[in-house]
């Protein structure tokens, strides 16, 4: 893929329903510059292709899974007599979008 260009940012500011004012989209095209410049910069390191991908940062990262174990849980009607509101069992909660 070759460098972004103003129409392809527009595009993709379409596509995702924002729109762009042209310093907004210069200022997105100066940062896939920055981004691009730093991505020519690590592949021009010598054996990088060869260069295993990792899963975790450190080498010796072991982990072991627990057991799912069932344990018993407060019963619903318990929890909801710290609540204020609460019909059947539901919560009532105070409105917090317009």
């Amino acid at each position: 893929m070759g460098k972004f260009t103003k129409e392809m940012v527009d595009g993709y500011a379409d596509k995702l329903l924002i729109g762009l004012t042209d310093d907004e989209n210069k200022m997105v095209l100066d940062e896939f510059e920055i981004i691009d410049n730093q991505i020519n910069i690590i592949n021009d390191i010598p054996g990088i292709d060869k260069v295993e991908p990792m899963t975790h940062t450190l080498d010796d990262f072991e982990y072991e899974l627990r057991e799912d174990e069932v344990e018993e849980s407060i019963p619903i009607e318990e929890l909801l007599q710290n609540c204020k509101d609460c019909t059947a069992r539901e919560v009532e909660v105070p409105k917090v979008v317009g």
